[in-house]
């Protein structure tokens, strides 16, 4: 089964930047569209970002365009979600997520696949 590990979160003020990998292990991500989502407490968990799995096609959330960019690093087996200009709304836990359904969707329930999330959190 596809196991997935995010990694880079952490505590930055607002206005730095982060930049969040996901990797994998024993498969490779390159089957799989990857979509990054947060979850702030009290509130749904809800889609940041998605990508293809032939990385021809990215979505944004309309909060984090301009500022945020999804890529995949094919050699490394990795989707990363580079974000700048971070604002204190965007505290929240970060997950990465992955299906083989060829779509780039921000709807949690159509992936298959969670990591165990990391936190970002952007102080003012």
């Amino acid at each position: 089964q596809l196991q997935l590990v995010e990694s880079g979160g952490g505590l930055v003020q607002s206005g730095e930047s982060l930049r969040l990998s996901c990797a994998a292990s024993r498969f490779t991500l390159n089957s799989y569209s990857i979509g990054w989502f947060r979850q702030a407490p009290g509130k749904e968990r809800e889609g940041v970002s998605c990508i293809l799995s032939s990385g021809i096609t990215t979505y944004y959330k309309d909060s984090v365009k301009g500022r945020f960019t999804i890529s995949r690093d094919n050699a490394k087996n990795t989707v990363s979600l580079q974000m700048n200009s971070l604002k204190p709304e965007d505290t929240a836990v970060y997950f990465c997520a992955a299906t083989r359904a060829y779509r780039c969707s921000l709807i949690p329930e159509l992936y298959d696949y969670w990591g165990q999330g990391t936190q970002v959190t952007v102080s003012s």
